[in-house]
């Protein structure tokens, strides 16, 4: 196939060999089947921002932070450098999920580096060799789905103390190979203490992935695993290995309405999201 522009010096500098095919093409990415000398590995091309269809990015990008004070300053002050910039700090968000969440032992899939746009990555397969497939594709047993989610539950768990929040888990963000679970796509991951609406996407998170699972094993529906991990966080009691209950005792104070509607509003963008996917593959 013709080769993507933007993977073009990869091969010029032997980091690849080959452009096998197209594996998928997502709202901020596309990512491409590639040889770099015996594995095939995943190449993942970030959109300009131009072409990128991902919706409210902003809120998204609350709380990132660069050391670059210089940069950080063209960052808020929205200038062309600024932006640049800002492109740059938006695609580094996933290769640096990625090394931190491997460390705290979060099944995600290997990263080989990050040239210019472009993520190098280990493809992730089934059983017989084959590209593994997405959750959206398979259905399970009720017992498989029960251990299944309590494994998403325990990654959920890592992800929040390393201090990170997903930001847009569901079944097209997680890959199934022989083994279990494999979490996927971080562009829009979150830092959990410096972002305002870190609270209301993990219960998002929680919420999508958990519809999924109980579609096979109904009693998964009545669990409440993000609010029972947004507490400890906020008590700083959490703990990798920390078991959860998926309990909750929900307070019995008046409502917050103006709360209520911005989590309906949330909701409502991300069904249109997931509508969109479905259609869309």
């Amino acid at each position: 196939m013709k080769v993507p522009p933007r993977i073009k010096p990869l091969i010029e500098d032997g980091l690849v060999d080959k452009v096998l095919g197209s594996l998928m093409s997502g709202k901020e990415a596309q990512v491409f089947l590639v040889r770099c000398g015996d594995e095939t590995r995943c190449a993942k091309v970030y959109k300009d921002v131009a072409k990128r269809s991902f919706k409210n990015a902003v809120q998204y990008q609350e709380g990132r932070k660069i050391r670059n004070s210089r940069r950080q300053r063209a960052i808020e002050k929205r200038s062309k450098f600024g932006r640049d910039q800002q492109e740059v700090v938006w695609q580094r968000a996933e290769v640096d999920a990625l090394y931190k969440l491997a460390d705290a032992g979060v099944r995600v899939p290997k990263p080989y580096g990050f040239f210019d746009g472009v993520l190098l990555m280990e493809l992730i397969t089934d059983g017989e060799g084959g590209v593994a497939p997405r959750l959206n594709d398979i259905t399970l047993s009720a017992e498989q789905a029960v251990k299944d989610h309590a494994t998403v539950m325990i990654y959920v768990l890592r992800m929040l103390c390393a201090g990170l929040v997903h930001g847009d888990l569901s079944e097209f963000n997680v890959l199934q190979d022989e083994t279990g679970p494999v979490i996927i796509d971080f562009p829009q991951v979150v830092n959990a203490s410096g972002n305002n609406n870190a609270k209301t996407m993990l219960q998002r998170d929680v919420r999508n992935i958990t519809q999924y699972y109980a579609q096979f094993a109904p009693q998964l529906a009545k669990t409440h695993y993000a609010e029972e991990m947004w507490e400890l966080h906020e008590k700083s009691e959490l703990a990798p290995d920390l078991k959860l209950t998926g309990k909750f005792k929900f307070s019995t104070a008046a409502a917050d309405v103006d709360s209520v509607l911005h989590m309906i509003d949330i909701a409502y963008e991300e069904e249109l999201d997931r509508q969109d996917r479905f259609e869309n593959g």
